[in-house]
């Protein structure tokens, strides 16, 4: 089963896409608190938090 977000994926190889893959949700998340719209705040605040784990925290694995 392929994961949700592939941190091998070549489209990820540069760190500028990695960290535009955290801050865009994560501001779309700031975003949607700002209109008080907080189940998608949550929704989109959670992604970036998975991504930010999957793609800065955690990186590509070393075999690529």
């Amino acid at each position: 089963m392929k994961p949700f977000l592939d941190r091998d994926h070549p489209m990820f190889a540069r760190l500028w896409v990695r960290w535009a893959t955290v801050l865009f949700p994560a501001a779309w998340a700031i975003f949607e608190a700002y209109l008080e719209a907080w189940l998608w705040a949550a929704g989109f605040g959670a992604l970036a938090a998975y991504a930010f784990v999957m793609l800065i925290v955690k990186g590509p694995t070393a075999g690529r």
